[in-house]
């Protein structure tokens, strides 16, 4: 499985503060994240903001996806106030790892702040790069299998639903999914189906 390494003292901020620009709010605002090389070695942290500012520095992500009994795949609908992608339907659940978490830590940190939900048991299945107009992540995907109590969280999620296999096949291409939800589902979904 990836893991972060953190250094035994907090990472230089990113940018590096200048002469002409002492202190931006591109550093100084916002919740913190790990900026990490390849291996998983954090090199600097930086706001939110800046990551997805358009110098895309790595950061990492986790991914969990939910299936039922039945082989349904529980997909969310993102909120209209995000900033990437509102609308679209994506993963259960996806988040930025904080400066500071691991990345099981932000699994269940995020799981719990989107869907309310505590009581599963993980499993690892993937770390890949991703990369788009705005941002780079290094996404860490998990999958939990089991007929759970599902409750979104209305500022995060606009609502959630399980669907199957084929429906999302099906929906593919036609701006519902986000297209990282379409590039992942379709390099994993043996694997989640080899789960049941």
């Amino acid at each position: 499985m990836f893991e972060l390494f953190y250094p035994p003292y907090p990472a230089p901020e990113v940018p590096k503060p200048t002469a002409d620009a002492p202190s931006t709010s591109l550093v100084t605002s916002g919740e913190k994240l790990p900026v990490i090389d390849p291996t998983g070695m954090v090199i600097g942290q930086a706001a939110r903001r800046y990551c997805h500012g358009g110098a895309k520095p790595l950061h990492p992500v986790v991914h969990l996806h939910i299936l039922n009994r039945n082989g349904d795949l529980y997909l969310q609908k993102r909120s209209m106030h995000k900033d990437l992608l509102p609308g679209r339907w994506d993963t259960a659940v996806g988040g930025h790892v904080d400066y500071g978490e691991s990345i099981e830590e932000a699994l269940v940190r995020e799981a719990s702040e989107e869907l309310g939900f505590y009581d599963f048991n993980p499993v690892y299945i993937d770390t890949y790069e991703f990369e788009s107009a705005v941002e780079r992540e290094m996404v860490s995907i998990f999958a939990a299998v089991g007929n759970f109590d599902l409750h979104p969280d209305a500022d995060e999620v606009e609502q959630g639903r399980f669907w199957t296999m084929d429906e999302i096949e099906a929906t593919i291409g036609k701006d519902i999914l986000t297209p990282n939800f379409e590039g992942e589902f379709r390099k994993i979904r043996k694997t989640l189906e080899s789960l049941l």
